[in-house]
């Protein structure tokens, strides 16, 4: 039966198959079955598959197969040895990172040099791992072109390139960045490209820079998602003022690990993960007004567990792949159909199974609505739910007496705090963005899982005071010295 061919059965070089295998994974799933024998023919393929079902190896293991790597015979009679082979666009910087890694893991006994460029980070480390040479780079539209328009990077070698998310890319705005980057690899290149779903755009992208390309869709028997498939849904309709409440009590169901929950707008999130702070929970938030160096800090935390809960905004709906994701929260109820798919595939991922659990507002029922009816989720009017429900308790399996403060004994967690926030900004990024990594001049919502914007709680928080400090005491007197010394200054001036 092909589910129970191994890795090894499709030809993939003995180190991928033995670093595959290092991590565990032996046996393929549906779009990695079916992928594999035509991305290893090199034939162009359109993938489309919903999140979670493991579509990264099904092209990274065909990609590195076809790498000449540093340690092989052949290297040093390559046209040029050190320059890209393969190329991985991604739209979010969070799912670029995510593949890097994957990438990296699978080829740890080939040596293959995997580099992940996106905006964010200091161009300098970029510049040089690209001089350095490498085999593989992951990038985000944007970074990619900067580095190719000033030079460094040399796209003519890259024998196979991957458009990831397709329709993510679409979304938002990438399309044309895409095609410009098409244009610097060679025309004789291996194209694989794949999508949740097949937007006409991205139907006339495939056609205009793919050769006879291999439609592979993978779904189940029944013809739903696996990622839908795996993962118990609930939807309520629930009061405003109870959510935090509800969501308080929800988080203290039986068997929950570590759980995301999505807001529509980065101050609700932001508001979300504070609130949640302050009744006793680890909770980190990731959104659109944090700096590169937060957000990979709260997903470090997430990662590691020192937090068990990421508030997001659905900036992060793509670009989040972490194992053991039990429970999916939609705080706020999604736009539509896809981004509600986009949302729960964060569960359930790979062969596991979830939750997800959306609260619906009384002034969201026809958008909701419109999502049940084109899912047929079987929730047309939710049930009118509060904190104190017993429907709630029972269906989510919440025990009996809870209240919405974490008792002091379930808190284990080690927090935020205990997650260092790195300098990527290079030499002068901490003066530069500072205080969790915030872009320049963007304000801090305190959305970090800190427990108030006056810094009780997050990963830079000493550095905070001390900035205080010495802005602060002192009032009227410190600004007396500043002007004393302006005049001082002004007086050394040499007269003519």
């Amino acid at each position: 039966m092909q589910e129970e061919r191994t890795f090894a059965d499709f030809g993939l070089h003995p180190d991928i198959v033995r670093a595959v295998a290092d991590g565990g994974i032996t046996h393929p799933f549906p779009i990695q079955a079916m992928t594999l024998p035509v991305a290893l023919s090199r034939h162009d393929i359109i993938g489309q598959a919903k999140t979670g079902t493991g579509k990264t190896l099904g092209f990274g293991l065909p990609l590195l197969h076809s790498v000449v790597a540093p340690g092989d015979a052949d290297f040093s009679s390559l046209e040029r040895p050190g320059a890209p082979q393969a190329l991985v666009v991604a739209p979010t910087r969070e799912l670029a990172v995510q593949v890097a890694g994957d990438l990296t893991k699978a080829s740890t006994h080939r040596g293959i040099r995997v580099l992940t460029v996106y905006g964010g980070r200091a161009y300098e480390p970029q510049i040089e791992a690209l001089q350095r040479g490498v085999e593989v780079v992951v990038g985000t539209p944007g970074r990619l072109l900067d580095l190719a328009s000033k030079g460094h990077l040399n796209l003519a070698h890259a024998r196979t390139v991957v458009l990831d998310e397709a329709d993510e890319m679409l979304d938002l705005g990438f399309l044309p960045d895409v095609e410009r980057l098409l244009a610097l690899t060679p025309a004789g290149r291996h194209t694989m490209l794949f999508s949740a779903t097949m937007p006409g755009a991205v139907v006339s992208l495939a056609r205009g820079y793919m050769t006879q390309p291999t439609h592979i869709r993978a779904v189940s028997e029944d013809g739903e998602g696996h990622t839908v498939a795996a993962v118990e849904q609930f939807a309520y309709r629930a009061h405003a003022m109870d959510k935090v409440e509800m969501l308080a009590r929800i988080l203290q169901a039986e068997g929950r690990g570590l759980t995301i929950i999505f807001a529509r707008t980065k101050r609700t999130a932001a508001k979300v993960a504070d609130e949640l702070g302050d009744r006793g929970f680890a909770a980190a938030a990731i959104h659109g007004d944090l700096g590169q160096g937060a957000r990979e800090q709260a997903l470090r935390a997430f990662r590691t567990g020192k937090v068990d809960i990421l508030v997001a905004t659905d900036v992060a709906a793509r670009g989040i792949d972490v194992e053991a994701v039990t429970h999916v929260v939609n705080y706020q109820c999604p736009e539509d159909e896809k981004t509600y798919l986009h949302r729960i595939g964060r569960t359930g991922r790979a062969g596991a199974t979830g939750v997800a659990i959306t609260l619906v507002d009384w002034d969201d029922m026809p958008r909701w609505g419109l999502i049940n009816k084109a899912l047929d989720l079987g929730y047309p009017e939710p049930e009118e739910t509060y904190s104190s429900s017993p429907h709630l308790y029972e269906q989510l399996g919440i025990p009996e007496g809870t209240r919405g403060t974490l008792p002091r004994s379930a808190r284990t967690r080690e927090g935020l705090d205990a997650e260092r926030v790195e300098d990527i900004e290079g030499p002068g990024g901490a003066d530069r963005r500072g205080r969790g990594g915030r872009s320049s001049g963007r304000r801090d919502r305190g959305g970090q899982g800190g427990r108030d914007r006056s810094g009780q709680r997050g990963g830079d928080q000493p550095n905070r005071q001390r900035t205080r400090t010495s802005t602060t005491e002192g009032g009227g007197s410190g600004r007396r010295r500043r002007r004393r010394r302006s005049t001082a200054r002004q007086g050394d001036a040499p007269s003519s």
